[in-house]
């Protein structure tokens, strides 16, 4: 194991006591959740989750990644939760207004997504989320100047520019942990993100509450007070953050992500079926790879192919491809490649559905509960479980990813909507229990779907891993505006249109089992 003068110390963004392991990823104990991080030699990722040493680079562009895109819900949804009362008297919309909006929001994400996935690949992830957070707090800030539909459309969809952070935070961690790991790091960033979606509606309709019944407000001016008060400070404090305690890339700046790693020994041996060879590596001298050696250009396929061996670790081509700029060239080749397909049509049927669910279940339960005792402000908490329970079922998600990997490699990451559906449709006056006990059990597995897809995603891709991250995230958009037109015309409380949604899902999904994936 390396000592801890390495000379690598001076390339590693990581602290200065970072330990390289030179017989691949350790077992895991929980020690490692607050312990220095262990490193790959090969590419200085992390083989660990060190979420609780924030004196660890690791961990503390870890907590700032998904920081960043939960803050980003804050503004991105913080309509749905006050538009079946307050917003839609103020602005004397139609349900079909409120629906229009919802997929306008949707829409410039999906955008933002393609055009920042190129945009990671070239400045990196850091310094592109901080510029998505500096420009969407711009219409956040304009959100209390609508008066009319046509104002609500265009705030709406520049504030869409928000959820386009979900690319860089995917890349952002893909880039400083190993790829035995990696499913737990974006499933983690991903749900504790995604979580904004629920604290969202929690915030928006408590502070909407406090700003009528305690300060005397009136609803007009409430909503475009509490946008003032929440979402734009949000944004803005978490883009200094992000600058400040924010680093690049394991190798220090993102422009400094092709150099080299610092002289280390290694000796190739006999070759094991057809590879480059086993490698041998002197603990005592604290050796390692020379990366040269192993860092080849972007091959003709992009179905990663094994080079090495690490101890009795694969080496592949996922663990020394450095994120490229993208060209016409490589943009055609990943997009007629099935594994770009594979985790974009799934994450269109999971993460899609997911945004749908977000932006209309308010509605649909004010639609079949308003009374004097259920109101906009019940109707937002109960919603607010859609986004809160992405806190553990996204992150279980993912972890299921790593330990399925771990045995049987990538090939291993490889409905319930229907029963709300139907039970919607086919009863005259649904309990509200039961819907809601529907609602929780069907966010599960499809949440768990969203952590599972993006533990697949650093595999398929690795030499435009940004762009890879922005095609499957906007493919998730393009499945939210996909559901949500099925929302928009359905009549409320919308059973059928969560069936039909279900029905979707299944038939996408069993397509996509033929695919094949690469072992590592």
């Amino acid at each position: 194991m390396a000592p801890e003068t390495s000379p690598q110390s001076e390339n590693v963004v990581a602290s200065p006591h970072a330990q390289l392991e030179t017989d691949g990823p350790p077992p895991f104990k929980f020690s490692s959740l607050w312990e220095r991080e262990k490193l790959n030699p090969i590419n200085l990722k992390s083989y660990t989750l060190p979420i609780f040493n924030l004196k660890s680079p690791y961990a503390r562009n870890f907590h700032l990644s998904w920081l960043a895109f939960h803050v980003a819900f804050l503004s991105w949804f913080a309509f749905p939760p006050l538009l079946p009362e307050a917003i839609k008297a103020d602005l004397k919309l139609t349900s079909a207004q409120v629906g229009n909006s919802n997929i306008v929001a949707l829409s410039a994400t999906l955008i933002v997504r393609m055009i920042a996935g190129p945009l990671v690949d070239r400045f990196g992830p850091r310094k592109v989320m901080a510029a998505i957070l500096i420009l969407g707090a711009i219409p956040s800030g304009l959100a209390g100047t609508v008066h009319s539909v046509q104002g609500l459309y265009a705030v709406r969809f520049f504030i869409g520019i928000l959820g386009g952070t979900f690319v860089p935070c995917q890349a952002w961690t893909t880039a400083f942990f190993d790829k035995n790991c990696v499913g737990r790091a974006n499933a983690l960033v991903g749900g504790w993100g995604n979580a904004g979606g629920g604290t969202t509606f929690v915030i928006m309709v408590a502070l909407f509450s406090r700003l009528t019944r305690h300060h005397s407000l009136s609803p007009h001016s409430a909503w475009r007070v509490a946008f003032a008060i929440v979402p734009v400070p949000a944004l803005l404090f978490v883009a200094v953050l992000t600058l400040v305690f924010g680093t690049d890339h394991p190798k220090g700046k993102w422009s400094e992500r092709h150099k080299p790693i610092a002289s280390l020994e290694v000796t190739t041996g006999a070759s094991r079926d057809g590879v480059v060879g086993e490698k041998h590596l002197d603990a005592e001298q604290g050796a390692t790879v020379h990366v040269q050696d192993l860092s080849v250009p972007p091959s003709k396929s992009i179905q990663p192919h094994v080079l090495d061996f690490l101890g009795d670790h694969p080496v592949s081509e996922v663990d020394v491809a450095i994120n490229q700029n993208l060209t016409s060239k490589m943009a055609l080749e990943i997009a007629i490649n099935p594994l770009t397909w594979l985790p974009a049509l799934a994450y269109l049927t999971t993460f899609g559905f997911e945004l749908a669910l977000d932006s209309s279940m308010a509605n649909i339960l004010f639609s079949l509960y308003k009374s004097p005792h259920f109101g906009q402000t019940k109707a937002g908490y109960f919603t607010s479980i859609v986004g809160l329970m992405n806190v553990w079922t996204r992150p279980f998600g993912g972890y299921l990813g790593d330990v399925v990997y771990r045995r049987f490699g990538v090939p291993g990451k490889k409905v319930l909507s229907l029963a709300m559906g139907f039970y919607i449709d086919s009863t005259k006056h649904p309990d509200l229990t039961t819907v809601i006990a529907i609602l929780t059990i069907l966010v599960i597995p499809n949440e768990m779907g969203n952590g599972a897809n993006f533990s697949l995603v650093p595999h398929c891709n690795a030499y435009s891993n940004g762009f890879m991250s922005g095609i499957v995230g906007a493919f998730g958009n393009m499945g939210g505006i996909f559901f949500a037109l099925i929302f928009r015309f359905q009549p409320l409380p919308l059973g059928k249109a969560l069936w039909i949604s279900g029905i979707i899902a299944i038939v996408v999904n069993a397509l996509l089992i033929p695919i094949r994936v690469p072992r590592y």
